[in-house]
């Protein structure tokens, strides 16, 4: 957790830290240090690709971050939209020493960052429990250890600073001058005092008012005047514990899934460390037989047998290096996060909702995208190398064959391992990756899961890859999966057997494959609407052949005597007319009035009820009884529409240009009357 608290300019921790616009933190002494006018930047090689024309004035839309409640003297950041700052004014520019981001400020220059509150308290807390003396506050460059603390001032002193700034004179004669460690134990009473007498802060503008209230667009807390404001008038307001609350819930489950990654490698290395023994002791196994075999030939052979071993004992060490290394870089990475996450639990525990609020963002930032980034940091730490030496001494080559005398690497290879963190099931498909040898060894892999029932396993997969994701299973099915290696030798044993488990409930989209042109989609693929007034159809972007299945459609837009027809269809159904014309779809085509059913170009079962804009109409498509049924209003519309239904059908509609239609899908099935009779009847044998 050091490292999380450490200043990146000093190195040490941090003395007053205040916090950039890009969430990293530094000293303000080494911000004040190191911060540069705008005309020293322009000649200054610290930061690359510096043009003048990039500065931009912080605005109440802009996407940065208030630094203080004087927005004003925040000027920037590069990559925000070209302004020119005035040119009578004295700017200064601070680059982050972590990203390098450069952040421009008026004549204030530095101070007017705000203060990493928490960090401060955290750093306080750190060097509490472990008795490490706080530092100066006034050292201008590397904060020297503090001596002594003024009760009046509330500042920690070094020897120079007190000389410099608290002189024994005067008015600070009568100063109470305490040592670090008992000025710790005050300070921390009066916070304790403070934050039991206040619940949370108070405004910056308005000093008499509680901050109850947090702007998501300036990323701010506010009071209630500052509500009512111009400034804050379109943007969205929420309740400070509200925000505060849901910004800790994201944070803990982020921590949650990245302490399962820690785990993960924790039992990685577990494993690493183990296959360094068994390597061990496969070298020892296999020159125990090379002096067997090499004892038993000819006086020329003996020369070749210290050969052989040495060739071992070189591979092996190679193999313990490479083993080795990868330890050491496990333990590293685990080392950091580890870090961040003991950082991110003490943030967890601050009780000033501003004071979080005010590094949530980043946090959650920071957790996320070491999260991500696991898959592809893990793939290049995982082991290729096989805890085994894969040689074997061929003693039938005799004395004519002494100086071709080599081991025999080919054999079986052995069973791969299943990367079970990166193992998963998404909606109607599932996610299979594996380890195993060096690849050549290994020819390719053979993938076998079976039908979700328990059935028998089939091979769903051959080829060298080792990540497969198997589409169109069904849903709510518990499938087992396993997978083996095969090479010119043979096949090898089979890995570990384990279950993924497939939705309960479908969750899809419109398919925005192979759609025609006059077909509009929304960015989330949940909206559709046509330009055209000829019907265009519509796929959804999963196809059903088991299960029972139910969705919705919103009715944004409903104009004239629009007929749009929802239902299902084959995948080669025809896009270019109403579906259900041909025999690729079935469908209710409804209009503000009443509603058909139609297969083939045949209409049937004219049901009164129409649709106008907000109708809902449901679609349950039950391939366990294999029928279709429609909805309007979370109302039956009709009998059932369709039965004696086989193979695969995917959720379709056709529109025009005067109706607008958004989908709404992974709902649970409406009971139906056949249903409650069967419950009735259940009753009654009972």
């Amino acid at each position: 957790m050091e490292e999380e608290i450490k200043c990146a300019v000093c190195k040490q921790f941090f003395t007053n830290p205040v916090l950039l616009p890009c969430y990293h933190a530094i000293c303000l002494g080494c911000a004040i240090q190191h911060q540069q006018t705008v005309q020293n930047l322009e000649a200054s090689d610290s930061i690359d690709n510096v043009d003048a024309d990039k500065l931009s004035v912080l605005s109440e839309t802009d996407s940065g971050v208030v630094c203080s409640s004087r927005p004003c003297s925040y000027i920037g950041s590069l990559g925000y939209q070209a302004q020119s700052p005035p040119s009578n004014s004295l700017c200064f520019s601070l680059p982050c020493p972590v990203c390098k981001k450069a952040t421009f400020f008026d004549e204030q220059g530095a101070k007017n960052l705000p203060s990493f509150n928490l960090m401060k308290r955290i750093v306080e807390k750190y060097c509490e429990s472990r008795d490490i003396g706080s530092k100066c506050e006034l050292c201008e460059s590397v904060a020297r250890d503090a001596t002594i603390f003024c009760d009046q001032c509330q500042v920690f002193y070094c020897d120079a600073c007190k000389v410099k700034c608290h002189p024994m004179r005067g008015p600070l004669l009568k100063h109470s001058l305490i040592s670090p460690h008992q000025g710790r134990i005050l300070l921390k009473n009066r916070q304790a005092q403070k934050a039991k007498s206040c619940e949370s802060g108070r405004c910056f503008d308005h000093p008499n008012e509680l901050l109850s209230h947090y702007c998501l667009l300036c990323r701010y807390p506010l009071c209630g005047f500052c509500v009512e404001e111009q400034r804050h008038g379109s943007h969205d307001i929420q309740p400070l514990s509200s925000i505060c609350k849901a910004s800790k819930t994201e944070l803990s489950q982020s921590l949650q899934q990245l302490s399962e990654k820690a785990r993960a490698v924790t039992e990685f290395i577990q494993r690493l460390k183990a296959a360094s023994e068994k390597l061990n002791a496969s070298c020892e196994e296999i020159e125990t037989a090379i002096s067997i075999q090499i004892g038993a030939i000819i006086e020329a052979l003996k020369a070749r047998e210290q050969e052989l071993i040495g060739f071992v004992r070189q591979d092996r060490d190679s193999k313990v290096r490479r083993l080795k290394e990868q330890v050491s870089t496990c333990t590293g990475k685990l080392q950091k996060t580890t870090g961040l996450m003991q950082f991110c639990i003490e943030a967890l525990k601050e009780t000033d909702p501003s004071t979080f609020l005010q590094v949530s963002t980043m946090l959650v930032h920071r957790v996320s995208s070491l999260d991500i980034t696991w898959q592809n940091e893990m793939a290049t730490l995982s082991s290729r190398i096989t805890p085994t030496l894969d040689l074997e001494l061929d003693s039938d080559s005799v004395v004519r064959s002494v100086e071709l005398l080599n081991f025999s690497r080919m054999k079986p290879p052995s069973a791969p391992f299943l990367i079970q963190e990166e193992c998963v099931a998404e909606n109607n498909s599932i996610t299979v990756a594996w380890l195993s040898h060096p690849p050549a060894f290994v020819e390719g892999y053979v993938l076998e899961l079976d039908d979700g029932s328990g059935g028998t396993f089939r091979e769903v997969y051959v080829g060298k890859e080792t990540v497969c994701t198997v589409d169109g299973l069904h849903f709510n099915s518990l499938y087992q999966t396993r997978v083996k290696a095969f090479n010119s030798c043979g096949e090898g044993p089979y890995s570990e057997i384990i279950g993924l488990h497939t939705a309960e409930v479908a969750w899809f989209t419109y398919e925005p494959v192979d759609i025609l042109p006059e077909i509009k989609l929304s960015e989330d693929l949940l909206t559709a609407m046509v330009d055209s007034f000829e019907h265009k159809v519509i796929l959804g972007s999963l196809g059903f052949s088991r299960g029972v299945h139910y969705w919705e459609y919103k009715i944004d837009k409903y104009e004239g005597s629009a007929d749009p027809a929802f239902g299902v269809a084959r995948i080669d159904v025809s896009r270019n007319m109403m579906l259900g014309k041909d025999d690729k779809g079935w469908s209710m085509y409804v209009d503000h009035q009443r509603s058909w059913f139609m297969h083939c170009n045949v209409h049937a079962d004219r049901s009164d009820g129409g649709i106008t804009s907000g109708s809902t109409v449901g679609i349950l498509l039950d391939l366990d009884r294999r029928q279709l049924s429609f909805y309007i209003n979370d109302e039956p519309q009709g009998p059932v529409a369709f039965t004696d239904l086989h193979g695969v059908f995917y959720p379709a509609i056709s529109i025009n240009r005067n109706v607008t239609v958004t989908l709404h899908t992974a709902l649970d099935p409406p009971a139906t009357d056949t249903d409650d009779s069967g419950n009735e009847e259940d009753k009654n044998r009972d």
